[in-house]
């Protein structure tokens, strides 16, 4: 009974949600080039709905796909309550996915912190799955990040942090060297993943920080909340605003920027513009 659930599961992705999560995966997975072949890949799933389908998906890709790749599949329990670890165990048994689960102590570590104790957290396991990665041989991580975390970050980058910044589909690490961080479900939209849970009868454990104790994936006071609730009016009046702000983010013209900044070189539109460098026919400004 539970191999046909599994298989039912596993099916589901290429029969009910194959245009909208599988195809989509693949995309990201071929217009990124995020995986290679001879890749040693960590898994990362932290127990919720993204990282686990991400985890299907990396395991149906590894059984079926073109490119041959080795996974490791690893949970990091920070200091889960009993219940939801033994959540996070059984939907392991049930999907089928031959994950190892390490005991930490970060919640532990970050509720020392008189500060930011979510930003140490989030350091802390970030960290912890590098160097778990490394000695499991891996040269990447892959984290269960998906469409709308990218357009969430983008917005809360522009209205809470002044910048202009994305989520990126893969990057190097700057502190575990020849480590690459990458999104598998860079693509692929929340509300897809979702359906996949309600229509397969699943159901994962959300925010479990012992700090928030929260079961709603929205904590109220979150700015993530607070754009999530944004994006929700905005897709009233225009069911294309998330394409159009991911696409912002790939067509940018350095020209109608005040200033911009690759690493710690930094550049201001008056260092070139008394020189006549500006192109011709650039009508921004309303001019």
């Amino acid at each position: 009974m539970q191999e046909n659930k599994e298989e039912m599961i596993a099916q589901s992705l290429v029969r009910d949600f194959n245009k909208t999560i599988w195809s989509v995966f693949l995309r990201g997975i071929r217009e990124y080039r995020l995986i290679a072949p001879g890749d040693r890949i960590a898994v990362c799933i932290s127990g919720g709905k993204d990282s686990m389908l991400m985890a299907k998906c990396m395991q149906r890709w590894q059984k079926y796909g073109n490119i041959p790749f080795t996974a490791e599949y690893i949970v990091m329990d920070p200091g889960y309550a009993p219940e939801n670890r033994r959540k996070i165990e059984e939907n392991l048994s049930l999907l089928g996915i031959p994950a190892q689960v390490c005991e930490t102590k970060i919640f532990q570590s970050a509720e020392r912190a008189e500060k930011n104790p979510c930003f140490l957290c989030a350091r802390l396991r970030r960290g912890w799955l590098y160097k778990k990665a490394q000695e499991l041989g891996c040269t990447k991580i892959a984290l269960g990040h998906h469409f709308d975390d990218v357009i969430e970050t983008i917005l809360m980058g522009m209205l809470y942090g002044s910048q202009m910044q994305t989520m990126m589909p893969k990057l190097h690490s700057e502190n575990y060297r020849g480590m690459e961080l990458i999104r598998p479900l860079y693509l692929v939209r929340e509300n897809e993943i979702i359906r996949w849970c309600g229509e397969n009868g699943l159901s994962f454990i959300r925010c479990a920080c012992r700090m928030t104790d929260d079961s709603s994936p929205d904590s109220s006071g979150s700015k993530r909340a607070e754009i999530k609730a944004m994006l929700r009016q905005l897709r009233e009046v225009n069911p294309g605003v998330d394409m159009n702000i991911f696409r912002s983010a790939e067509n940018v013209n350095l020209q109608t920027l005040i200033s911009y900044h690759i690493g710690n070189e930094r550049h201001h539109f008056l260092d070139t513009y008394d020189k006549g460098l500006t192109i011709r026919g650039t009508h921004s400004g309303g001019q």
